[in-house]
């Protein structure tokens, strides 16, 4: 039987317990713990402490999600087009994970979580392909004030994170299948109606 490597087996129970109980909840001891692991220290042995683990979380989530993003981008034509790049691959990542699955609930945490913020903002190698979408949707409403596409896009991604950690939810207390396919295609149309609304002054 194929040894289960120590380091998965930490990210998969930092990020259920992240999810249910929120990351400043969540002690490193508590996440060696669940993981199985005997060794208390364990995150900071293998990911030097709760920074290395956050940002191992999020690689981990990338190294999925951009390759699929990058495709979607270079396929799209229109500002429906990057937003769905956005957005599908999201939802085609997390249709892949086994149910119940906690990545969608840990996402929404760590979007709203300003120490990740502030790790994110000073690694853009962590969200490359999000970053290309998000110039490319800005170019193309560049006939609207910026500060206000900024503060749609950023509107945009909280919409966007909200929405899946409770579809996945649901989908864990009532058993129910989560219909990613229509979540996405129902969030590319609001989320396309809101950037282009017309601006009240």
């Amino acid at each position: 039987m194929p040894r289960v490597d120590a380091s998965q087996s930490l990210l998969d129970a930092a990020e259920r317990l992240f999810a249910e109980q929120g990351i400043a909840h969540v002690s490193d001891r508590k996440i060696a713990e669940v993981a199985g692991n005997s060794n208390h220290s364990a995150v900071g042995y293998y990911f030097g402490g709760r920074a290395g683990l956050l940002r191992a979380l999020v690689e981990r989530h990338q190294r999925a999600l951009d390759p699929l993003r990058e495709a979607a981008l270079a396929e799209s034509d229109s500002l429906v087009g990057d937003i769905r790049a956005l957005v599908v691959p999201l939802t085609q990542v997390l249709a892949q994970l086994p149910v119940p699955s906690w990545r969608a609930r840990f996402l929404d945490q760590a979007f709203h979580d300003p120490a990740i913020a502030e790790m994110l903002g000073d690694a853009d190698d962590l969200i490359r392909a999000g970053i290309q979408v998000y110039d490319s949707i800005a170019a193309r409403l560049c006939d609207l004030d910026p500060e206000i596409v900024r503060a749609r896009a950023s509107l945009m991604g909280h919409i966007v994170a909200t929405v899946c950690a409770r579809i996945e939810l649901r989908v864990q207390e009532s058993g129910d299948t989560a219909e990613w396919g229509a979540t996405a295609d129902f969030l590319s149309d609001a989320i396309a109606g809101m950037l282009q609304a017309p601006i009240t002054h």
